[in-house]
Order: C-alpha cells, then structure tokens, then sequence
C-alpha cells in the first residue's frame, strides 16, 4: 500500500486549467502531486474536504514584499487569502541594486510611492546586500509561509547607474542605457522574473519628488526590455500614466513588446477624467497586439481600487492641516481627546491643508468621495452615502461632517474611497475587463500601503463576487475563475510548476468552503518595525493552505510551517 505525505480526500477538485471539476483525492509526497484520483494508500496527515473545493495556491503576480521579506516571515495579509506564491518588485521600486550611499533614497521612494513608512524600513532592512544577485542570495536564506519571486525595479536601477542624475531631469548616456541593460539580463541570468517600471506621476517620494523612472523616455524602457531579449527570459512589467490618452501610451507597450520579443504587463483600470475611454483603447489594443503575435496582458484588480482614510490610517480629510500635524504623532486616544476640545475644533476647521506632495493634497480632497463603512465591507456603495451627500444632507460643511465623523468609534471610523475601477458607480466595466483573454486578475498590492490600501484580499473577493454571488449574466464560472487565480497568472511570468493540480506539479493547494467565504473590515494592527502599523483583512472559509506539501494555514490559523522559499526563474528553465 502507497504511503503518502498528505492526502487531500473528496473534495471538488478544480484544476486551475478551466477543465470541468470532479470529485477525487490529491496525494502528496516529497512537495509535489503524487496522485490525483481515487487515491488508495495512507498518510501522514489526511484532510477531509468533503462538500469543499480544492484550489491550486492562488499566484499573485503584482506585489511589494520586497522590504517586508527581508525581516518578517509571514507575508500577510496576502498568505490568509490563499496565496501561495507571490510576484515582487512591480511598479519600478524595490532595493536592489542599491549601494550603501543610496539606500536613503530607496527608502524614501518606497515610503511616498508604497505607503511604508521610513522608521520601519530602517530597522527592519538588513541590506545585506549590494547588487541584485546579491539580494536574491539573501533572499534564498529566508524561511516564510509562502514562496516568493522577484523583479527588477527600474528607480532602483537606475539611481544605481546614474546616481544623483537618475532623479533629474537628465536623459541617460549611451553607457548609462548599456549598464542597464547588462544589469537587467545579469538579474534575469541570477534568477529574477523581469524588470518593471512606473510612468505614473502620482509615483514619488513622501515629499513630492518623481520616481527617478518618470524621468525616462521610450528608448531607456527599450533597453531594459532589451535586457530581457540578451537573457531570453523575464516580463516586461509596467503601469502607464493614468492621466495620459491611452492613445499616447499604448503604442508604447506595443514598441517595448516588438523591439525585445518579451511579454509585456502592464496596469489595466477604469481612472476617472482618463482623455476618451482610455481603458477601451487599452482592451483594444490588446485585441490588435494578440493578432499581431504579441503578448501583451493587462493586470485588472476584480473591484475598486480602493483607499481607507482615518484617524488611524495615513490620511484622512485633516491630515496636512497645520494644527493636526502639530499632534499626528500622539496616540489615536489622545488626539481624539484634543479634537474634542471646541478650542482645537475651531482652529483646525479655520485651516487649509499645507503639504509639498501634491499627490498627498489630491488624495485629501478625494475625501468628499469616500464613504463611511459601518459593520461589513462595502465595496459597490451607492451615491447617496457619499461623505460629501451626507454632509448637505445634514446641512453641514464638509469640513464639519468630516470633523464630526473621524471622531466616531473612539477615532477608529473608517471610510473607503473607490479611487478607480467605480466611474459609473457600478462593476460592470470591471467585469467588462476580467472577461478578457488578454488580462489577468491582478494589482492586490501585498506588502504596500500599509495604512492607505487593503487589496491583497482580491483572491478572496473574487471568488465570492464574480464565482459565487455574481448575477448569472455576470458570474465568471468557477473553473475558469479558478484558472484566473492559478495557472494564468503563473504562465504569465514563467512559473510553469505551479498553478495546477496534477501529477509532478508543485503541492500548492488550497480547501475552500465556498458557501461560508467571508470577508470582514480591515483591522489596524501595530506590529510592524518600530511598531509601525498596517491593514490586515481577514477572511472566513479558507479551509487549509498548502504550501510545497506543507499545511501552513488552518482556517486562517497559521500553522507555524514555513515552506516558502525564494523561488529563481533560472531554476525552473533548467528543470524544463
């Protein structure tokens, strides 16, 4: 009789391929499939997962664990959420290469862009190391609940090449192009998955300043993508200016993709006041780049992309008035002391808000736009709850609903801002998008945005509103919303041993209890370094998560296995 690991019994299994489901077991022995079937043998550990689905892990390939996998080594909140193995370094910001002298202002970038703050990157970075192969060495010592892969961030990159005269206004020379383009195919040839950049202007430090990649033109993308062309390997990953025609930056993709050969990923949403429907050019140009013989995908997020303000997150309606930030640094308990008194009141509602990021002004006015959660998430709200609508309701100024509402439950209220992907105030363009065969689901942002966004429950939200509650006109079938999760994210960035269930693939699995899976408020949690604070957002009727045959999570619990490891793109090309 065969004796196995683990076995996985009589759950619904759902491939990660589309395929229709079926009843049957999974056995694992040694960290991969077995068996799939009607399994006879024992094992060391069997799970019962009748009346479930079995999953392969979820694969995210947009995330920002790049500072937090140095020092921790549970990757939450994306691990609670079915993730098995999650894609670093996206948008051009990570921390290799870096030489000491630099690693200020990688800090500084990873703080304005990515919402982590300064004091725990410092204690928590090691920065033991110099070069990307050299962060990828650390790396490999690392011990986590999930596996981990990483790209190569274009700002990083280039402060490396070009120093001071990376974060201005200065093209790069004919050896600063080659450099870069020798350090990309070095990271890819060491094991990286690709190279990614930002030309969004929203990117830039906590006091206003570009990303150094703002500064590029088409002919330094090209040659980092050139980069990828001499390793013959590696994605292209991109966001483009939101607040560009699409018009302007598709053909961009389109000349990185034809001039490298390489896959080309790019950020794929409905933003507001975007010149035309720039998110139909986009799928349109998908559509014409896939007759042409490009691959080219755009990365969708399943719901709003969605900013939290409060007192206790790092915005809110009054964060850059001069009297708050006189005391932004107290305890939540002793500010809303302070705001209650009606001296303070006065003052603070008699000023404006004074900051040097113009981005960080921008997402305070955005404020009018939010809306209050109270009790269970909300993430389709309705126009009438707007903060500004409730306030003319109440006949009060903005300035003193907020005011009045910021304090509500002890200064803990929360309130959601649906900043893209909600133009019409529904999901039907989102869905519009998912549907596609030129995206994939994508953009939960784990690791980042500590206090502002909570996305890393995409995997979680996806299956209950687009698989499970979704009308029948918009429901994405199961299997295939299962294959969005798996196996399609996976092929998009070359991990070709994972995202499906079977026979010699990688034992990433999930058991799922589709009809009770839930998804609670995001929580604000001091336990990062330095005691610095962050999101987490739990969910309900995740059985069990497997990771390389290893039960990491419990419904939720963390087991204490750490499975995970740095996973090298190299490594899979040979075993291929």
């Amino acid at each position: 009789m065969a004796h196995y690991d683990l076995i996985i019994r009589g759950g619904t299994i759902h491939d990660g391929t589309g395929a229709p489901a079926r009843i049957c077991d999974v056995a694992i022995a040694g960290g991969v499939i077995a068996a799939v079937g009607d399994i006879e043998g024992d094992a060391g550990e069997v799970i019962d997962a009748t009346g479930k689905i079995v999953t392969p892990g979820f694969v995210d390939v947009h995330t920002h664990f790049d500072g937090q996998v140095t020092w921790e080594d549970r990757l939450s909140p994306s691990s609670g959420h079915g993730v098995t193995t999650a894609v670093m370094g996206n948008c051009g910001v990570g921390f290799a290469p870096c030489r000491p002298g630099e690693r200020d202002t990688l800090v500084k970038l990873m703080e304005g862009i990515e919402d982590i703050p300064e004091v725990v990157m410092v204690e928590g970075l090691p920065w033991n190391w110099e070069t990307f192969p050299e962060y990828l060495d650390a790396l490999d010592k690392r011990e986590l609940d999930i596996d981990i892969a990483a790209q190569i961030p274009h700002s990083a990159l280039r402060v490396y090449v070009m120093g001071e005269r990376a974060a201005r206004k200065e093209a790069p020379t004919a050896e600063d192009l080659a450099a870069m383009r020798s350090l990309v195919a070095e990271g890819i040839a060491a094991g990286a998955f690709g190279v990614t950049t930002s030309r969004n202007v929203m990117h830039r430090t906590k006091a206003g300043d570009l990303a150094p990649s703002l500064y590029s033109d088409v002919d330094e993308l090209c040659a980092l993508a050139g980069g990828l062309t001499d390793a013959d390997g590696g994605v292209f990953q991109i966001i483009p200016a939101p607040m560009e025609p699409a018009e302007v930056e598709f053909p961009i993709l389109r000349q990185v993709a034809e001039q490298s050969g390489r896959p080309v990923s790019f950020t794929l949403l409905d933003v507001p006041n975007q010149p035309g429907d720039g998110w139909r050019y986009h799928m349109a140009g998908l559509e014409q780049a896939a007759a042409d013989g490009l691959k080219i995908r755009g990365q969708v997020a399943p719901r709003p992309v969605g900013m939290f303000f409060g007192l206790d997150l790092s915005l809110h309606h009054f964060s850059s008035h001069p009297s708050y930030k006189a005391i932004a640094h107290l305890p939540l308990a002793e500010r809303v002391a302070i705001m209650r008194d009606r001296n303070f009141r006065e003052r603070l509602l008699s000023e404006a808000p004074e900051d040097s990021n113009p981005t960080t002004l921008m997402l305070i006015a955005a404020f009018r736009a939010t809306y209050q959660w109270e009790g269970e998430p909300n993430y389709e709200p309705e126009s009438k709850d707007r903060v500004d609508a409730r306030a003319e309701a109440a006949n009060l100024s903005l300035d003193e609903y907020a005011y009045d509402a910021l304090l509500e439950d002890g200064g803990r209220a929360v309130f959601y801002l649906p900043a893209a992907n909600y133009t019409d105030g529904d999901l039907k363009n989102v869905r519009e998008m998912l549907g596609s065969p030129h995206t994939v689901m994508a953009l939960a942002d784990g690791g980042a945005h500590y206090g502002l966004i909570c996305d890393a429950s995409f995997p979680t939200f996806y299956l209950q509103r687009w698989a499970r509650d979704a009308t029948p006109e918009e429901r994405i079938d199961l299997p295939d919303a299962i294959a969005e999760l798996t196996s399609r994210p996976a092929a998009l960035v070359g991990l070709t041993d994972r995202g499906r269930i079977a026979p010699g693939m990688k034992a990433d699995l999930n058991v799922i209890d589709l009809d009770h899976l839930t998804l609670h408020v995001p929580t604000i949690e001091y336990d990062l370094p330095a005691g610095g604070k962050r999101m987490h957002q739990r969910a309900e009727g995740i059985v069990a998560t497997v990771v390389s045959g290893k039960v990491t999570y419990r419904d939720g619990v963390h087991t204490g296995a750490l499975p995970g490891r740095l996973v090298r793109r190299r490594d899979l090309a040979e075993a291929a």
